[in-house]
């Protein structure tokens, strides 16, 4: 849920990486922090648990203005992917915005993928939402390995819903689709934020890095 800092004048919006284990999740917000000035972002946090870690930071777009005399911010989080961490990441759903999905791209792991996303619609309804209801992109990550499942299998298996939502290929390890993802789920969350709190630019004409 979208906070509004009256006393600041900034609009924070909270973006949650999701998956399985080792999909790419820790690596695409690295790649996003490391290639964020500095003046726009905040310093990379984490919280380690025994075999996994919750990664999280700030930051202000280059040019989102939404709504005229507000500075808009994102903070951006994963969870882990070890299930015995299922607490951690429901918790982390709290206040969610909008979601990026992280599939891992190898033949191997197309079960994996499907129980995480399938866990992700289990803990929002935990907290009395759905995933329909809440912006969320897919990314299928690893593409440059051997072995991988073709797109359209992936989208088959993750993207076969009555409403198809935006995907990207991606390489996290070289930055390939990595801004794609954040430059859509970040449109697709202010869209929605412009939508109910009816005032604001509703522009596509805008990228966040």
């Amino acid at each position: 849920m979208a906070f509004v800092n009256q006393e600041t004048r900034e609009i924070q919006l909270k973006i949650v990486y999701y998956g399985p284990a080792l999909c790419g999740k820790t690596t695409n917000l690295e790649t996003i922090h490391r290639m964020i000035r500095d003046d726009h972002k905040g310093d990379f946090m984490s919280v380690d648990t025994a075999k996994d870690r919750t990664l999280f930071f700030d930051f202000i777009p280059l040019d989102a203005d939404v709504i005229e005399g507000f500075r808009t911010s994102f903070q951006m989080y994963t969870v882990p992917g070890q299930v015995m961490y299922n607490t951690i990441r429901r918790i982390v759903l709290q206040g969610v915005d909008g979601i990026v999905f992280v599939a891992d791209s190898q033949w191997p792991e197309m079960a994996a993928n499907v129980e995480s996303f399938r866990n992700l619609e289990e803990n929002l309804a935990a907290q009395g939402l759905a995933l329909d209801d809440i912006p969320y992109v897919l990314q299928y990550n690893k593409r440059d390995l051997p072995s991988v499942a073709p797109e359209h299998y992936l989208e088959f298996l993750l993207n076969n819903r009555d409403r198809r939502r935006p995907s990207f290929s991606s390489v996290a390890t070289n930055g390939g689709g990595v801004f794609e993802t954040l430059n859509m789920i970040a449109r697709l969350v202010l869209h929605r934020f412009v939508r109910e709190t009816g005032g604001g630019s509703d522009s596509d004409d805008f990228d966040v890095v």
